[in-house]
């Protein structure tokens, strides 16, 4: 087994263990692995793992809540923005 294969293993099963790309790049640098052989088996790695990731069809929609010291949910009103064109009426209006 050549060195990239081996890196891209190590890659990929340490990325998956939740390790940031930058700090096993790091890592291996520091041990003495050549910085340019480090930086293909991590492109060749992130290639592979992308291929295998499933391809999300819908947007997560992302839901906040406000809650009090006592741990009560706050409603809050939504305002509504005005168009560009409605405050640029209002404007000429005005003057």
């Amino acid at each position: 087994m050549n060195y990239t294969k081996m890196l891209k293993q190590y890659f990929k099963k340490n990325l998956k263990k939740g390790y940031t790309s930058e700090s096993l790049k790091w890592a291996l640098i520091n041990q003495g692995y050549s910085k340019i052989l480090v930086e293909k088996a991590l492109e060749a790695a992130n290639k592979e793992m992308s291929e295998k990731a499933p391809i999300i069809k819908e947007k997560p929609r992302i839901k906040y809540e406000l809650y009090d010291q006592n741990n009560n949910p706050i409603k809050v009103k939504r305002i509504k923005k005005r168009s560009k064109f409605k405050k640029w009426v209002d404007r000429i209006l005005r003057d």
